[in-house]
């Protein structure tokens, strides 16, 4: 019984450590807003869970208000 639960338990951090990189590595290569576009808060979480940076080449405005 506790190699099934120790097992349970592996299996439940493996996919949300997954499911975590999944998200932020979606989440860098979607359009992005222009008041986030340089959340610095957002760039240091997502570059230590992928340990990759955010490449601002590749992230597209997703909403370009006009401003008056």
């Amino acid at each position: 019984m506790t190699l099934l639960i120790a097992l349970f338990v592996i299996a439940w951090v493996a996919a949300s450590v997954i499911g975590t990189q999944a998200y932020f590595r979606g989440e860098q290569s979607k359009p992005i807003h222009e008041r986030n576009w340089n959340s610095e808060s957002f760039e240091q979480l997502a570059a230590s869970i992928t340990a990759t940076e955010v490449d601002y080449n590749t992230r597209v405005p997703g909403y370009l208000g006009i401003r008056g």
